[in-house]
């Protein structure tokens, strides 16, 4: 079953308002309870958790940005 454009659009907000501060948070506590690894490696760990937070929900992000397809189409 395909989301509709609308319930995408209102579910990636939500990931990104409430969904990313808690996976910052939890990744922020974990890095912390953790010693402190050097300057380049927390870096990289940084990163690569900034960007695997999105392949799961890479589905709901497509095309958000672009006009609703579902909406009629006005006459020229």
């Amino acid at each position: 079953m395909a989301l509709s454009y609308r319930t995408r659009k209102r579910l990636a907000l939500l990931i990104l308002v409430v969904g990313l501060p808690l996976y910052i948070a939890v990744a922020w506590g974990i890095m912390g309870a953790l010693e402190r690894p050097s300057i380049w490696v927390e870096l990289l760990v940084y990163v690569a958790l900034g960007i695997i937070w999105a392949l799961p929900f890479k589905f709901i992000f497509k095309g958000i940005g672009q006009p609703d397809p579902d909406a009629p189409q006005e006459p020229e």
